[in-house]
């Protein structure tokens, strides 16, 4: 077994460090924060990437086990393909490697849980592997779903033995990197929202109990104890709790302090961690600010950056019909019923997640929070159709007026001299207008 560096300087070097040095001072203070991007979407990452560079902080990436993984993921991506992605994107921008870390969310066999549980966990083995050696270095391990055989809920106490499983491969994996690779951080605990939000409005969500809490940390560090795993447990930085928060199809329920104060008043001793908050997108300013206040110092953020992407894009084309609509010379782009043919051609990534009738439907398709049409920006016809889109506008000079009227902070941005007056500035100052709010709350912002 190779003997790993523990030079300080080394640590202070790495992004894992950073990261537990967020965590530290936010049990102390309060204060101070860290957002995780959950996206995958190139716009997207060129816009956290800009947005880390003018804040000078770290860069949480977040990929999780069906959008990435050893087979490819919905996205076709390998963890290592992905870790090369943004590391790539980062080099042509002038973001240090250092300045980034990458993190697997809802590591564990919900991708395979269709097949019997030993052949799930044996495959979400090899992903967390693969995770590891990538580079990853935050994990949340996450084995709460039930597999073939298993039933329909799946006992705290297998959860966290799968968990630990999961651990074990991750610390092998170690084995295996260079001496100075920081060891991984982890995130357990899976009492989080619906994936995309909940389906209807209703009741606020039940908020994570002190008791359930200190009843799932027992379980975990019996289990990761059982495995010898007693170091990496020191190495827990995070767990996943429910503090309220939710947001669905045109409704978003907002974080409300005086329902998690025990909560927040309960943060644990051992390990020294901090809650992680899932769902978070589509919260006011003034609520993300108080989730870093109440300890839910990790924030997760994904589809309310890709429904930015599409605000900005429609808007775009909104320009593009009032400046080019009575030309005959000009070929309009057509992203908008590009996006919806794609969707109603390949339904599988949105149809259990919307109801109602026809005019509903299509509706939910394009605006809802739960932003489904996020899994049809790849497509090649959406693709091109967006291509021509900013092509249009490169090639005629939209006039300020229609900016003011469709994109009205960009609008203020441009005359303030802060972006060029181009489609590919705008989209990208849109979702940073997201990261910024992110960003402010963390106390990132100078």
């Amino acid at each position: 077994m190779k003997k790993r560096d523990s030079n300080p300087e080394i640590l202070r070097r790495s992004s894992s460090a950073e990261l537990q040095n967020i965590v530290k001072s936010n049990r102390a203070s309060g204060k101070g924060g860290v957002y995780a991007v959950c996206s995958a979407h190139p716009w997207v990452i060129d816009a956290v990437i800009h947005q880390a560079l003018e804040d000078d902080s770290l860069l949480l990436v977040e990929s999780t086990s069906s959008q990435v993984n050893q087979l490819g993921g919905y996205t076709g991506q390998t963890p290592s393909q992905f870790a090369d992605f943004v590391h790539s994107a980062a080099r042509r921008i002038g973001l240090p490697k250092d300045r980034i870390l990458l993190g697997g969310d809802h590591l564990g066999p919900f991708p395979w849980r269709a097949e019997a549980s030993g052949r799930a966990l044996k495959k979400a083995v090899d992903l967390v592997r693969a995770c590891v050696l990538a580079g990853y270095g935050k994990i949340h391990l996450d084995a709460s779903m039930a597999c073939v055989g298993d039933g329909k809920i799946v006992p705290e106490n297998i959860v966290a033995e799968r968990a630990a499983m999961l651990c074990e491969a991750a610390e092998q994996a170690l084995k295996d990197l260079p001496r100075s690779a920081a060891a991984p951080l982890y995130v357990i605990g899976t009492e989080v929202p619906v994936p995309g939000g909940e389906l209807a409005a209703g009741e606020p969500p039940v908020i994570t109990t002190v008791d359930n809490l200190n009843e799932t940390l027992q379980i975990f560090r019996r289990a990761f104890e059982h495995k010898d795993l007693s170091a990496a447990w020191q190495r827990v930085i995070g767990i996943v709790v429910q503090p309220g928060v939710e947001f669905g199809n045109d409704f978003v329920i907002d974080f409300d302090p005086e329902r998690a104060q025990s909560l927040s008043a309960a943060l644990p001793r051992s390990p020294a961690l901090v809650y992680e908050a899932h769902s978070t997108d589509y919260q006011s300013p003034a609520a993300l600010a108080q989730m870093v206040e109440g300890h839910f110092a990790i924030l997760k953020v994904g589809p309310w950056l890709t429904f930015a992407f599409r605000e900005a894009v429609f808007a775009l084309s909104a320009i593009e019909r009032e400046l080019l609509g009575g030309s005959k010379s000009s070929k309009l782009s057509r992203v908008r019923e590009a996006l919806d043919q794609a969707m109603r051609r390949q339904p599988i990534d949105w149809r259990s997640y919307y109801a109602g009738n026809k005019n509903h439907l299509r509706l939910a398709r394009a605006y809802s929070y739960s932003d489904r049409c996020r899994y049809y920006w790849h497509e090649p016809a959406v693709q091109a159709e967006i291509e021509r889109l900013l092509s249009n506008l490169e090639t005629h000079t939209f006039p300020l007026t229609l900016v003011s009227q469709f994109l009205p902070r960009e609008y203020v941005a441009i005359r303030a001299g802060q972006i060029e007056q181009t489609g590919k500035a705008i989209i990208r100052y849109h979702i940073q207008l997201v990261l910024r709010t992110y960003a402010a709350a963390c106390g990132m912002k100078k």
